[in-house]
């Protein structure tokens, strides 16, 4: 049998998981359901194959990877309906940080940032799109 990876999941500490999920829902399109009163406290968040597990940081603020290291997203989701997002989050107020162009890495990618300050890409290599 032929063993391969099937989906990714991005865990994100944040200082208040209820405020980010929030966000996530009103403006990114997210449904979440919360396992607060676990022995560790998360909320999951979906939206089509993606999910996101929010924690509570130990009081420390999100530091993005570009603040950290120069440059980088902090999470980078696949997706080949590039236009119609980045649409959707321009009419729901989500800050976009670059608009959609196509990479000198040969993707088709957009970039918002979200209530904690993360960036966050969404986009398809070219070689990837049907």
């Amino acid at each position: 049998m032929e063993k391969r990876l099937f989906q990714s999941h991005c865990i994100f500490p944040t200082l208040d998981i209820e405020k980010t999920a929030d966000y996530y829902t009103n403006y990114l399109g997210f449904s979440s359901v919360a396992y607060l009163n676990a022995k560790e406290p998360h909320i999951c968040l979906y939206r089509d194959d993606t999910e996101i597990i929010l924690t509570r940081s130990n009081g420390q603020k999100v530091i993005p990877n570009r603040t950290l290291y120069g440059y980088g997203y902090d999470a980078y989701f696949i997706t080949d309906r590039q236009e119609a997002l980045q649409k959707e989050f321009e009419d729901n107020g989500v800050n976009i940080v670059k608009a959609l162009i196509k990479t000198d890495y040969h993707n088709k990618e957009f970039v918002i940032e979200d209530i904690d300050g993360r960036w966050i890409g969404f986009g398809i290599k070219e070689s990837q799109v049907k």
